[in-house]
């Protein structure tokens, strides 16, 4: 099938998209200044970081590991297999796969290849082609879009979109019938864009037309769709897939922040955020990822994104990051009632915020190695991201180790001191202190793991970055507790129920981001090679790599 044909539309010019809008509004509710945690790294901090490009730009260092690491990728390949192959005998073709009653579901009517789309280029990537041509001839033979349902529109867009054209990129952009797919499926999501702000309901009607109906939408969720159909309008030709995502970005540039952060969610007719609480956890998490990828999507010449970056960054530092008062680890909280003069810090990291130690790594060098940076090119602000992500990627690795099966609760607690006495602020005995004396606290309802992702990502983009093999080391012991406990003969992978328990108790489902995701960035970290160049392509938010371009 031939490939799809650009249009004649031009897209738009560097010129262009150099000089979008940068009107910005701040909030001018003034905050207590007690509120402020102020975080900066310490001088101890500083000289680690020294000893770190130190050791990046000596060679005997870095090839002084013993560990054989092409065999640990390739124990990660045989896991990707296994998933796939329970995925094959229980629900193959379905959205959905329900490991422990062998079953499947799905999203829509007749279904729409969303496991699939999403783990497509994890097959490519690992040389599992056999697997990955019985995915792309089932994507191409029997899914369509054109059918009634209501759909995740942030989902689709990450996970299907997403899939797909990393697919059609890695298949060498000549397998037609896959970018047709992506154009049909962008074409229908991109109605939900005929909002009278552009800001897009959280839902996309397949079949609908007309203008979508919203009120109030999650702010990651509108602001983590331009990567996809960016690229989009660069493989097609048409600038109004551009257009309407840059539409919603311009939006939420002139809606007023909180010294860069926003709250977690939109008004989609005023184009205000309308939250009462910011956290870079759900809801929240994307939008800053996001601001940094679209920069180093079109190769750093959209400055505004950078700039905003740069910005939110600085606010994280000054409101949402401190340290535990035992283990001293470094862990970003909320504000809660932001509209309010006394907000309120809450001790709370999901493990979706693990994210930023990756982020921050990743835009502290924009994706080049230590070892190929002069020392004094680094800028001081980058330095400080590049400490808090060490920091952080510690702390996470925290979230896994300290539990007694090894894997990590959707979501951590820490305890707190009191900035301004010094003591510690009592917690509820009922939350479980996961390791005696720790500091890290998991409530109830937050014991699960559903094989998330997150800190594998960012030990990937620590250990590219800086080099260190600790980095590598924490991934396998994360991959070694999955395979010891989620793993089972008779279901393949499960998703854990608690993870403060063991034997830990199952969950009767497997997420796709676990093959699209965490074994994809696993392979990726126990990889001698660079089978994707961080300054070549960049993630998006699901793990699919697309290639950087230029408009021109």
């Amino acid at each position: 099938m031939n490939k799809v044909q650009p249009t004649a539309q031009p897209l738009a010019t560097n010129s262009t998209t150099r000089h979008r809008s940068t009107e910005r509004h701040e909030y001018m509710l003034q905050w207590p200044d007690n509120l402020a945690t102020n975080w900066h790294a310490t001088r101890e901090q500083q000289k680690e970081l020294d000893d770190v490009i130190r050791e990046a730009h000596c060679e005997d260092c870095r090839n002084s590991s013993l560990i054989d690491w092409g065999q640990r990728r390739k124990q990660v390949v045989a896991a990707a297999k296994r998933a796939w192959d329970f995925y094959y005998r229980d629900a193959f073709g379905q959205d959905e796969h329900h490991p422990i009653s062998h079953a499947g579901k799905n999203f829509t009517q007749t279904g729409l290849g969303y496991y699939i789309a999403d783990v497509l280029d994890t097959l490519w990537l690992m040389g599992l082609k056999s697997e990955y041509n019985a995915g792309r001839d089932f994507l191409v033979s029997q899914v369509t879009f054109d059918q009634p349902g209501t759909v995740s529109l942030f989902e689709s867009t990450i996970r299907l979109l997403g899939g797909l054209l990393s697919a059609y990129h890695w298949s060498g952009e000549t397998d037609g019938a896959l970018l047709e797919l992506a154009e049909d499926l962008g074409s229908r999501l991109a109605k939900s864009f005929n909002t009278s702000t552009g800001i897009p309901p959280e839902t996309a009607i397949l079949r609908s037309d007309g203008m979508p109906f919203v009120v109030e939408s999650s702010t990651s969720e509108v602001s983590t769709l331009q990567l996809e159909f960016r690229y989009l309008a660069k493989l097609t030709g048409k600038q109004s897939y551009q257009l309407q995502v840059d539409r919603i970005m311009d939006i939420i540039f002139k809606a007023p922040k909180f010294d860069g952060l926003v709250s977690n969610y939109i008004n989609g007719t005023s184009g205000k955020f309308s939250g009462t609480f910011i956290s870079l956890g759900s809801r929240g998490d994307s939008y800053y990822e996001y601001l940094l990828k679209q920069w180093l999507q079109t190769k750093q010449t959209e400055p505004i994104f950078r700039e905003e970056y740069d910005t939110a960054m600085d606010g994280v530092r000054k409101y949402l990051t401190t340290v535990s008062p035992n283990q001293n680890l470094t862990y970003i909280g909320e504000l809660l009632s932001i509209n309010s003069p006394t907000p309120k810090f809450s001790p709370k990291m999901d493990h979706l915020v693990c994210f930023l130690a990756g982020s921050l790594a990743l835009g502290s060098t924009n994706g080049v190695p230590l070892s190929n940076i002069t020392p004094s090119a680094i800028r001081s602000r980058d330095r400080e991201d590049l400490i808090l992500a060490r920091e952080l990627g510690e702390t996470c690795a925290h979230m896994y180790f300290d539990t007694p099966s090894g894997l990590a609760p959707e979501i951590g607690w820490f305890r707190q001191l009191n900035h301004e006495t010094g003591k510690e602020i009592p917690f509820n005995l009922n939350e479980q202190l996961i390791k005696p004396n720790g500091d890290i606290l998991v409530h109830p309802f937050d014991r699960h793991y559903i094989l998330r992702p997150e800190t594998i990502e960012s030990l990937y983009l620590l250990w590219k970055i800086t080099g260190e093999t600790i980095w590598r080391e924490y991934g396998w012991r994360i991959f070694e507790a999955i395979e010891k406990w989620a793993w089972s003969p008779e279901y393949g992978y499960t998703s854990i129920d608690n993870v403060c328990i063991t034997p830990p108790t199952r969950r009767n489902n497997l997420e796709t981001f676990f093959l699209s995701e965490t074994l994809k960035y696993l392979f990726l970290l126990f990889s001698d090679t660079d089978p994707v160049s961080l300054v070549d392509y960049v993630f998006n938010t699901e793990a699919h790599p697309l290639p950087m371009f230029t408009w021109d």
